[in-house]
């Protein structure tokens, strides 16, 4: 009968023991922030008469292709890699957000260029993620001016 008690109790303790195991875990695991960085761009139509876009990003006030005369041509149907744009990332918390901001440059001097549009990682999807979890950002950026123009872009953002 002894063992038939002892077995009750152990079991008894390890029901009680596991939920606040499970319920430990998830929280340890949580991202305090993430990693953001350019996934993808893909080119719909250009903006320009001429069918190519010379194309920079605005990420946390830095301009990427970073060197003042570099950009990233992109025509019609052309696939873009973060690579190609030396590879744009941010570090941001659950209460930050960060704006990956498009741009249109002209030469000769390219500058920060006129704007195509912005996509944005919320930190808000950060406090989802656990620790290496991802998540991708995925917009369409559209526009008029000076011709028609649209770009998917895709951020991936990371729990860390």
């Amino acid at each position: 009968m002894r063992s038939r008690k002892t077995i009750a109790a152990l079991a008894l303790a390890g029901g009680l023991a596991a939920p606040v195991v499970l319920a430990a875990s998830p929280a340890a695991a949580m991202a305090a922030t993430c990693r953001v960085e350019l996934y993808d761009i893909d080119a719909g139509s250009p903006a320009e008469r001429d069918g190519q876009d010379e194309l920079r990003f605005i990420v946390q006030g830095n301009l990427f292709p970073r060197f003042d005369d570099t950009h990233y041509p992109m025509r019609s149907g052309d696939d873009g890699d973060p690579a190609d744009f030396e590879n744009p990332t941010a570090i941001i918390s659950s209460t930050e957000n960060v704006a990956f901001n498009l741009r249109e440059a002209d030469g000769p001097i390219w500058g920060q260029g006129d704007g195509l549009g912005i996509v944005t990682a919320f930190g808000a999807t950060c406090a989802g993620l656990d620790t290496d979890e991802t998540e991708i950002v995925d917009e369409t950026l559209e526009g008029f001016q000076p011709t028609e123009y649209d770009y998917r872009v895709r951020l991936k953002m990371t729990g860390l």
